[in-house]
């Protein structure tokens, strides 16, 4: 079903897709910052051309989303399953809360990318950021996988990893990353240097073992976004997990 939604306020837009149960592939064209959308769903496709409001998939439990542009705040809030692709950039605190699922920014993440994050039995969260991330990204992460590419930092669009295993020029990140992180584990392309970490995390040049455990995300990232896998495992990675399950100790308890 093709739905054009320029002149849509969000419930009625929302309202529109919930009615089309016999519909499973929806595309909107016009978007422009509707929020909530296909907030809770679990077995729609929904394509979006244009810019989506805040709390785009929010809930989410199964439904897969695309985005041929730049996507707001609060991308998959507290999703549970399905999957996010975003060709572009997004804002704050994406993946907040995230318990499941899969979440693909081609472009850079806001602030608090990853913030709570937590996994649950066969439950594992990823996201996977080609550009760069701002400050506090993994705040207070419980588990899940968040991997930072850096991706084109140049602006050239020519850092497609023809052969090249250097590290990016500039950190990926922003300030203050891994503060409180209790589980899960970061992967960032390139080494750590320039980045300031808390006390209550372990940082670490990546394995052969470590690149193997997200073999299968990078190359279904690459397959989204059309980048060189094989290019993007030679390069040098950073891995972050937490040295303790209690690091609010760490940071406030004298020992």
């Amino acid at each position: 079903m093709l739905l054009e939604v320029k002149n849509l306020d969000y419930q009625t837009l929302n309202q529109k897709i919930r009615q089309a149960e016999e519909d499973k592939e929806i595309c909107l064209t016009g978007c422009c910052g509707q929020r909530f959308l296909a907030a809770g769903m679990k077995d729609k496709t929904i394509t979006i051309h244009g810019i989506p409001g805040n709390a785009l998939g929010a809930y989410l439990d199964g439904a897969s989303i695309e985005v041929y542009a730049n996507a707001q705040d609060a991308v998959g809030d507290t999703m549970n399953d399905g999957s996010i692709l975003i060709h572009g950039s997004i804002g704050d605190a994406a993946g907040y809360a995230m318990r499941g699922g899969k979440i693909f920014i081609q472009k850079d993440a806001g602030y608090r990318a990853g913030i709570h994050m937590k996994a649950y039995q066969d439950k594992i969260p990823v996201m996977v950021i080609g550009g760069r991330a701002g400050s506090f990204l993994g705040e207070y992460q419980a588990g899940g996988i968040i991997v930072v590419l850096g991706l084109d930092q140049d602006g050239s669009g020519e850092d497609r990893f023809s052969g090249c295993a250097e590290a990016p020029r500039k950190p990926i990140v922003g300030n203050f990353p891994c503060t409180g992180m209790h589980g899960g584990t970061l992967y960032l392309r390139g080494s750590a240097e320039g980045i300031r970490f808390p006390k209550n995390v372990c940082v670490r040049e990546a394995e052969p073992a470590d690149l193997d455990a997200i073999q299968d995300i990078l190359d279904e990232f690459c397959g989204h976004f059309g980048y060189d896998a094989a290019a993007i495992r030679n390069s040098r990675f950073t891995v972050i997990t937490p040295d303790s399950k209690n690091p609010y100790k760490q940071m406030y308890v004298a020992n």
